[in-house]
This record gives C-alpha cells, structure tokens and sequence, in this order.
C-alpha cells in the first residue's frame, strides 16, 4: 500500500475513529467474524478500551454486540480488516448484549472482558 491511496483521515499510524466502524473482523483463518460497531476510548487517558464487533443477526436485526480488548485486534493490510486470535465458537461464548442491554462498561465489566479472552485490564 503505498501512501498517496490512503485518503485524508488516515495515514500509515493513525485512523479516524469512523473509518474504524464498519471495518470487517477475521478470524486467523481468514473467516470474517463480523465487523467493528463503534470503540470504548476511556476519558481519562485516551486509549481505546475496546472495539464492540457486530456479530450475527440479519439486516441489523438481531445482532450480537461483542466487546474485544483492543489490544487483541491486529489490522492486516491484505484482508483490509482486523483480525483476532479467537475463533466463532469462543465469540459466541464470550461477553455480549443486545442493542438494548448495553453493559454499564465499568471496571468489573471491563475485568470480566479482559479475563475472558486472557489478557489484564490495563490500569486507567
């Protein structure tokens, strides 16, 4: 990829926080898992908590919300997605909600996120 095709709000290290949403998800393998709804930035220090991935459902109905640390998203340039060490099933295992029982996002629930997926909570 060469510099002059990225488009104004995005350069080699930095992406607009809307060029993010909507941006697919993969698996290792190469299977889409859904994409990215919106990201979790804590106030305080500015670094993004989580990306909250759209999962299932079928023409926005129906769909599961699950939140991913964002340390556990790798962007690859040949997919043009993010792509993560997990696997459908232990999506689907994993934290979720419903668009309306969106969690309170606080620190246990950011604990309980972390631990799932076997990283720490970084200290805000």
């Amino acid at each position: 990829m060469d510099e002059r095709d990225i488009e104004h709000d995005e350069n080699l290290q930095l992406i607009a926080s809307d060029k993010v949403e909507g941006t697919a998800v993969f698996d290792r393998k190469g299977e889409r898992l859904g994409a990215v709804h919106t990201l979790m930035i804590a106030k305080h220090s500015g670094q993004v908590e989580y990306a909250v991935l759209t999962f299932g459902g079928v023409l926005g109905m129906g769909a599961e919300f699950h939140p991913l640390p964002w340390e556990s998203l790798t962007y690859d340039l040949m997919l043009r997605g993010y792509v993560v060490d997990i696997d459908k099933e232990m999506l689907q295992r994993g934290p979720s909600f419903a668009a309306d029982e969106e969690p309170a996002f606080d620190r246990a629930y950011g604990e309980q996120v972390y631990s799932y997926y076997g990283l720490s909570y970084p200290i805000i």
